[in-house]
């Protein structure tokens, strides 16, 4: 949920309750854990928990973003010392890395980054710059899209989800899903792009 304008001290209160109720059941149980649960956690009404946090996802976002902001700025230094190809691994690995500190979280990862929090706009927007900025360097297939980028990372957190993987095996799945959007020069010469 975006940000709004500023809470009653008492309203602000019951909300930063809420979050930090959320982020250490969502870390205990996982993202599925009941809206009740957390709000009785957190010591309010459910009605006050859904006031101010309509739906799940907009929870998460909320009890996630102070990661995302710092996973965005770790994203956008890293950018600044590799390659655009490289740096677009090493988003798509650490999304996976980060979406899978909530287990659970995996399945909501594409709508939670669309709530407008400040930490899902800064994931977002880094990602989309690290996009375009590989698919103008040639690196990456034009027609590759970032809610791709977001399916795939879905896809292989839910798979590290349900299998469990070392931080090897979240390379090695991302390189193979990288390798298949890479612009070749062959692709190139042949007229495929």
């Amino acid at each position: 949920m975006p940000d709004g304008p500023p809470l009653r001290a008492d309203a602000q209160h019951n909300r930063d309750k809420i979050i930090a109720a959320a982020e250490e059941i969502f870390l205990e149980r996982g993202a599925t854990v009941s809206m009740n649960e957390i709000a009785r956690h957190a010591g309010v009404g459910i009605g006050t928990l859904y006031r101010r946090f309509p739906t799940r996802e907009d929870l998460l976002a909320a009890a996630y973003s102070a990661r995302f902001v710092a996973f965005a700025e770790d994203m956008r230094s890293r950018a600044k010392v590799t390659d655009s190809l490289s740096a677009m691994r090493a988003y798509l690995e650490e999304l996976v890395h980060h979406t899978a500190v909530y287990r659970g979280f995996a399945a909501s990862l594409g709508i939670v980054l669309t709530t407008g929090t400040a930490g899902c706009i800064a994931t977002t927007r880094v990602g989309r710059c690290l996009l375009q900025t590989a698919q103008d360097a040639g690196q990456i297939r034009p027609d590759i899209t970032f809610n791709d980028l977001v399916c795939v990372a879905t896809a292989i957190s839910l798979a590290v989800e349900q299998n469990g993987a070392s931080k090897s095996r979240i390379a090695l799945l991302v390189n193979v899903f990288t390798d298949g959007i890479i612009v070749r020069s062959s692709d190139r010469n042949a007229g495929l792009l």
